[in-house]
């Protein structure tokens, strides 16, 4: 399974602004989705295994989707889902090809913290974050992308504003 990632409308087939009852609608053939809240801001998520790939749904205070997180299935996982953007497999393309690819689209890449990259505008983010034991650079990163957030055109805003 592909999971395509369409920043800012979609990540695989939930797309950002959709209902609740869209959302789940969307994931629950992966399997019966747990639901988590709502939180303390009024807003809940639906969480679901995509083939060995986690993902997180989040949702505005309106029960909007306001992001879609994904992560990679962990040291020793097997998942039979890519999540692919621009060609690449998030979770096994090195990071810094990734980022390359973003970079020639004309995207402005924000890697002051390489561990958690943003592109603002077209509301990306990446994490390089883990505990386990990973092929890593030689900045000791991890080579691979670890989790990947598909947000609205704003939800990065606030990098921009430094």
């Amino acid at each position: 399974m592909d999971l395509v990632l369409a920043p800012p409308v979609a990540a695989g087939p939930v797309r950002l602004g959709s209902t609740y009852e869209e959302a789940l609608v969307a994931v629950r053939p992966w399997g019966e989705p747990r639901v988590v809240g709502p939180t303390s801001r009024g807003a809940r998520r639906l969480m679901a295994d995509a083939g060995g790939v986690g993902c997180t749904v989040l949702f505005d205070a309106q029960d909007r989707v306001s992001a879609v997180e994904l992560w990679w299935p962990g040291e020793g996982g097997r998942s039979t889902a890519r999540v692919l953007l621009e060609g690449h497999d998030v979770f096994t393309s090195p990071a810094g090809s990734v980022l390359a690819g973003l970079r020639g689209r004309g995207w402005t890449v924000d890697a002051a913290d390489p561990e958690n990259v943003v592109v603002p505008g077209v509301s990306l983010g990446f994490t390089r974050r883990t505990s386990q034991d990973v092929p890593r650079d030689g900045q000791g990163l991890p080579v691979s992308f670890t989790s990947v957030l598909v947000g609205g055109r704003n939800y990065y805003d606030f990098r921009c504003a430094r």
